[in-house]
């Protein structure tokens, strides 16, 4: 009996598939479009869906902005959540409960459960990319790290580029209600994919959670952003609607920051910026990404205003912008992990400095689209060879404990910035525009083009900004490594 039962007790599972990092990328790819998507398929149809419940534009556009905020006030506490349930697995319920809530907004039946619903898609849509780049980070390690963040990155891409053109087909043929709808096969896949590729999670973390901290950091970026955003709706940062999340938001944020400094275990660990590359890399991303993301609004608005192009028109002539900005992104992942990311990102906001001038240079009611477009696809590929390396740059020296912190960082970052770069480009567009933003609305053909001049003027204003910001940028690029630990080896 033991001769026979020997063999049984030796005999070892087999271990366990180990999934390539790429593998994992391109499953993390298809769960960040989603997010993405949603943050742009929605705004096209807010003219259709103010029709459907009867609601004024002011009111209906809180289908857009209560999923901004609830996509900023969840990301602080994402990473004590990675650590507490593992990677793996609160990803896989932020996917589920995301389908649950793109279901539940299809089925809306009033504007109040409308954005509720957007609520819920923006609660779980915000932990979707930290946790995502948490995974990539510890399954990748420092010298692939490049690479798979720039495949990553074409969630960033793709997003923007399809949300108006899909969301637009499906509201003029289909239905509003399917700009939802179509994210439940892509999350059903993603879930099964990732439940099946995904790398084990380890021993949760028992670090208690820092309430104090949340309750000031949450409530604190939802009220600066909704500031910001309704500031740039407005026009206006002077009324008492705007300065007070504005301050109140500012007064929580500085208060975090004071607690953090002194707590055991804060929620964020702000001592991340002690390290020179997390800290230089994220100050390059504040800035770049402010005057970057901020002239988002301001392109399309150019064509339409300024040259009478219709939406479809502006939408299309952005397209080289988004497809230099994709290129260059999956070229410099390839490089990155072999010169470092010093160089990369340099040379990316140079070069997006560089566009940015020449697009504004040539902002007039009657410049060539041949010049304009040459300067756009400079600043894409300038901001392709900046935001995506300058991230890799902040995480790759990261332990795989402090993974889930820096991609949280990052990510809170990233999107603070972005929505305030937008609202201060919108304010001092309507500043500068002759009669204010909503005095150009109003203007016929004949109108626009007579004012044509006046209207670039405005723009051509604004834009300086832009390069203002990009520009400052290139000081903390420079403190980044020249060379990666690889590269230092072989000479």
């Amino acid at each position: 009996m033991t001769t026979a039962a020997a063999p049984r007790a030796q005999a070892a599972p087999p271990p366990a598939p180990v999934t390539s990092p790429m593998t994992i990328a391109l499953v993390l790819v298809l769960g960040s479009i989603m997010t993405t998507l949603d943050t742009t398929i929605v705004n096209v149809a807010l003219h259709r869906l103010a029709q459907d419940f009867d609601a004024s534009l002011s009111s209906i556009q809180w289908v857009a902005t209560g999923y901004s905020l609830a996509l900023g006030a969840v990301i602080p506490g994402t990473a004590w959540a990675i650590g507490r349930f593992g990677a793996r697995r609160l990803y896989l319920l932020a996917i589920a409960l995301f389908a649950v809530g793109s279901v539940l907004a299809g089925f809306a039946w009033n504007l109040p459960s409308l954005i509720a619903f957007r609520i819920v898609q923006g609660f779980s849509g915000g932990m979707v990319m930290p946790i995502g780049m948490t995974i990539l980070i510890r399954a990748a390690g420092p010298d692939r790290l490049g690479r798979l963040m720039s495949t990553l990155g074409l969630a960033i891409l793709v997003g923007p580029l399809a949300g108006p053109v899909l969301g637009g087909y499906l509201v003029d043929e289909v239905s509003w209600r399917w700009m939802f709808f179509v994210n439940v096969p892509v999350s059903a896949a993603v879930v099964v994919l990732a439940a099946r590729l995904f790398p084990r999670d380890g021993e949760p973390e028992r670090r208690p959670l820092d309430v104090l901290g949340l309750l000031l950091l949450s409530p604190g970026l939802a009220a600066l952003i909704y500031g910001v955003t309704a500031g740039g709706e407005r026009g206006d940062f002077g009324s008492a609607g705007v300065l007070a999340p504005m301050l109140g938001g500012a007064a929580l944020v500085a208060a975090f920051v004071a607690r953090a400094l002194t707590a055991r275990h804060p929620l964020i660990d702000l001592g991340l910026f002690r390290d020179r590359a997390f800290a230089a890399a994220a100050g390059t991303l504040a800035l770049f990404a402010t005057g970057y993301a901020g002239t988002m609004i301001l392109q399309p608005l150019y064509f339409q205003v300024a040259r009478g192009e219709s939406a479809t028109m502006a939408g299309l002539l952005g397209v080289p912008f988004a497809l230099a900005s994709g290129t260059a992104m999956q070229v410099t992942g390839r490089f990155v992990d072999r010169i470092g990311p010093g160089r990369i990102v340099v040379g990316g906001v140079l070069t997006a400095a560089t566009g940015f001038t020449l697009f504004t240079l040539q902002l007039s009611a009657d410049g060539p689209y041949w010049g304009l477009l040459g300067a756009m696809l400079l600043i894409g590929a300038g901001g392709g060879s900046t935001m995506m390396p300058a991230m890799t740059a902040a995480t790759r020296r990261l332990a795989a404990g402090q993974a889930a912190a820096g991609s949280t960082t990052v990510s809170m970052v990233t999107t603070t910035v972005s929505a305030i770069g937008m609202a201060v480009m919108s304010v001092v567009l309507a500043a500068r525009l002759p009669g204010g933003s909503h005095a150009v609305r109003d203007l016929t053909p004949a109108e626009r083009a007579a004012r044509g001049p006046e209207l670039a003027d405005a723009f051509q204003g604004t834009y300086v900004w832009a390069i203002v910001l990009v520009a400052l940028a290139l000081a903390p690029a420079l403190l980044l490594a020249r060379r990666t630990a690889r590269a230092k080896e072989a000479s």
